[in-house]
């Protein structure tokens, strides 16, 4: 198990929320795309519970319309996360920063091939 920090500024609000996630693997280096899919999802989902407290815990999310960036937070790495609702920063990660800019890159590339599978039109 993994815990780690989101912390969330909503659009017209001038402090931070800080709230923790859990998500079920190991320490960050050892992660896949399963995990770091896991982390973007709890991720939003916490800015979503600062927003909407009352929101089930496990309300569905779509990896789209969202900016991110890792960034060097001393010798581990963060997220950040924009969205129109607001901004988040999960971490700190002890994983190199390449690898989980690769990962997420994976994460959201096969987000939007399944989407692009199961539209109809």
């Amino acid at each position: 198990m993994t815990t780690f920090d989101v912390e969330v500024v909503l659009k017209g609000r001038d402090f931070a929320v800080r709230q923790p996630v859990t998500i079920p693997y190991g320490a960050p280096d050892t992660w896949d795309e399963a995990a770091v899919y896991d982390v973007l999802v709890e991720t939003l989902r916490a800015i979503d519970r600062v927003q909407n407290p009352d929101a089930p815990r496990d309300r569905a999310v779509v990896l789209t319309g969202f900016s991110w960036i890792v960034e060097p937070e001393a010798d581990k790495v963060v997220i950040a996360i924009e969205i129109p609702m607001g901004a988040a920063i999960a971490g700190p990660f002890a994983i190199a920063q390449e690898k989980l800019d690769a990962l997420i890159t994976n994460v959201i590339r096969m987000e939007r091939q399944t989407a692009k599978a199961t539209s109809v039109h």
